[in-house]
């Protein structure tokens, strides 16, 4: 017995040590947190949770969140998994929900963000952040099968691997030259040490221009004293690439970091020393992400003031004689209770920035501002692939041009961003097909012109396959000639007005020979009669347009039987059936004195050529379909040979009516 009172003598003190171990290193791990130091913090966090035992539930709990909150705000994948420890511990505050439905939504995992959203708002049901991301987490997964027209993709021009590039900036309207912010070391030889902030080195300002043969060079660091031991990045540039604003992070020994903007000017080859431009009369207020107006007078900001509507807003003042002045929110329309951040001005004035309080995708989505003339702003999501369900922010365009660069974390790890290029492609045009005769055979060196409402006059030779292909423009009506000697003109018209989308039009020419007879596709006729079926219409309906296309000939139409029947009965029967295609052709407005007929009755059998001996085995070409010849047949060999004599041709009689 006098063993063992010292032994508990000795627990109790082991376990009132550690006691006072956990304490000191929670208090650590806060005093970093409150400082801004989320990499630091975070990993000391999640030694502090491993530490301690199931039957500290609560205080697992308020750490693994704790935990969870530095991961998140740098871009951390572990957030996730400590959200979900929180939880499991039972941390009293709800919030943990809504960030851990936040966090599964930018992870693509969008059913059970809703699922989280839904116990969040059980306790807070108005809360406008989860609102829109349960609308978000429902339609997001259906929104991003149905893509716009930007085709983006990641940089091979600016991305090194390994180091987070980010929020790029043309210097200028020339676009010769862009900035970016990179972690990648500025000078190649110094030893970088990783931030407590973003657990990544410190980033720095690089540049890179367009050589003359147009490609993007090597990034190097900026010139001048932009770059320091402190943490440089998202910068914006004037019309006129002379003046740029950027924001800086101060290093400040075991305080709060704070953020500021910075101004420098551009004279001759390099920048001038970097002034900061004072914006709120408190400085422990943070602002950042500049971006100037086209014209040079408003700079657009984001801050964490309390006078603001919640997270972070975006700002605007008025630049005058160097100073920011007439402070003001932009208001609901642009901020929410989330984050609103990384604005850009595109060169026509409208606003882009990036929003996770909005109906989106997951993470920061990317929106685009245009100004009402009543005041206030329309807002709409760039929508997918401009946006995933990751991190999408800092967009910059080039020039007044529907292309040029964001960045975004997608498929990225270790919060590490990139920069990707975007653009619509220039809608595209074209003409293509074949010329051939009536059977399908090709008609090489046919002639095929073109003249449009733009003034275009074009010209082309098919090729010896008889193919052709011709560009269009946009907004442009044409009327297209397929000519060729022995052979009947054809017209075809296109027209790409108000078309949104490119298009190759598929248009082909089918020329008849002036020297021989060309049987006419697609006349019927009532049985044993001579009146025309409605499905003889689209045939007609050809020989009218072949008419109109070739308006100096004169053509004969006759009608030929089979041998069935009496000879008289025939003859008469073919050339009713003849006069009653001339007399639909002129009901259509073709002149009687450019049609004859003629009914040939039983007595001009078809003479097999190469088309027809290639699409019927039992007939050879050459063959001459006679009355004797047929019935040599099978019965259902007779038939096809029969359906094949019954026929209504046209020939060319003359071609200079009316020349002369």
């Amino acid at each position: 017995m006098r063993l063992k009172f010292p032994v508990f003598i000795f627990l109790a003190t082991t376990i009132l040590l550690a006691g006072c171990g956990i304490k000191a290193r929670i208090k650590k791990a806060d005093t970093r947190y409150e400082i801004g130091e989320y990499s630091a913090a975070g990993d000391m966090y999640k030694g502090i949770y491993s530490a301690l035992t199931s039957k500290e539930k609560p205080l697992k709990g308020k750490i693994a969140f704790r935990q969870a909150e530095c991961y998140r705000l740098i871009n951390q994948g572990r957030a996730e998994q400590a959200y979900l420890n929180a939880i499991r511990n039972n941390y009293s505050d709800s919030i943990v929900f809504l960030r851990y439905a936040q966090v599964l939504q930018q992870n693509g995992k969008y059913a059970e963000a809703a699922k989280y959203y839904d116990i969040y708002l059980e306790n807070d049901s108005t809360n406008i952040v989860a609102l829109n991301g349960l609308t978000a987490s429902k339609n997001a997964a259906e929104l991003l099968k149905t893509p716009n027209k930007f085709v983006v993709k990641r940089s091979t021009d600016f991305n090194l691997r390994r180091t987070s590039s980010f929020s790029p900036a043309y210097a200028g309207t020339s676009a010769e030259m862009i900035a970016f912010t990179s972690t990648r070391p500025a000078d190649k030889k110094a030893v970088q040490k990783n931030s407590a902030i973003t657990g990544l080195p410190n980033n720095d300002i690089f540049v890179s221009r367009k050589n003359a043969t147009g490609k993007w060079e090597t990034p190097e660091a900026i010139e001048g004293d932009i770059n320091s031991i402190n943490d440089e990045g998202i910068c914006s540039f004037s019309s006129d690439g002379k003046m740029m604003f950027f924001t800086r992070s101060p290093y400040v020994a075991d305080g709060a970091r704070g953020t500021e903007i910075m101004m420098s000017n551009r004279a001759g080859g390099t920048w001038s020393k970097p002034q900061k431009i004072t914006i709120f009369k408190d400085s422990t207020v943070s602002v950042a992400h500049p971006a100037i107006s086209p014209d040079g007078q408003t700079l657009y900001f984001v801050s964490d003031s309390k006078k603001g509507l919640g997270g972070k807003d975006i700002w605007k003042g008025t630049l005058v004689n160097g100073e920011c002045k007439y402070i003001e929110n932009l208001g609901p329309d642009i901020n929410t209770p989330g984050d609103e951040m990384f604005p850009s001005v595109s060169a026509d004035g409208t606003l882009y920035f990036s929003s996770n309080g909005r109906i989106g995708f997951g993470g920061l989505d990317i929106y685009k501002a245009t100004p009402k003339k009543e005041g206030g702003w329309m807002v709409e999501n760039m929508g997918s692939p401009i946006n995933s369900s990751a991190d999408d922010f800092g967009m910059t365009f080039e020039g007044k041009s529907q292309k040029g660069y964001f960045s975004s974390n997608r498929n990225e790890t270790k919060g590490i961003d990139a920069i990707w290029s975007f653009e619509i492609p220039e809608l595209a045009y074209s003409i293509e097909g074949k010329v051939t005769d009536e059977k399908g055979v090709e008609i090489p060196d046919a002639t095929v012109r073109m003249i449009s409402n733009t003034g275009v006059n074009a010209r082309i030779q098919s090729k010896k396959d008889g193919t052709y292909r011709l560009k269009l423009d946009k907004d442009m009506d044409c009327v297209m000639l397929a000519t060729a000697r022995g052979y009947l003109n054809q017209k075809n018209a296109v027209s790409t007005q108000g078309m949104t989308e490119s298009k190759t039009f598929k248009v082909n020419f089918k020329l008849s020979s002036i020297s021989k007879p060309i049987q006419i596709e697609n006349i019927f006729y009532e049985f044993g009669k001579w009146d025309l079926t409605p499905a003889s219409e689209s045939g007609l309906q050809v020989l009218v347009k072949m008419l109109t296309d070739n308006p100096n000939i004169t053509i004969e139409i006759s009608a030929n039987t089979d041998y069935v029947g009496s000879a008289t009965e025939n003859m008469v029967l073919s050339q009713r059936r003849a006069k009653s295609v001339v007399d639909y052709l002129i009901s259509k407005g073709i002149e009687a004195q450019r049609l004859t007929s003629v009914g040939n009755g039983k007595d001009k059998p078809v003479v097999v050529d190469a088309a027809l001996a290639k699409k019927y085995a039992f007939l050879k070409e050459n063959d001459v379909l006679t009355q004797d010849f047929i019935l040599k047949l099978t019965p259902e060999q007779q038939e096809t040979a029969n359906q094949i004599n019954r026929r209504t041709e046209f020939r060319v009689v003359k071609t200079t009516y009316k020349l002369y």
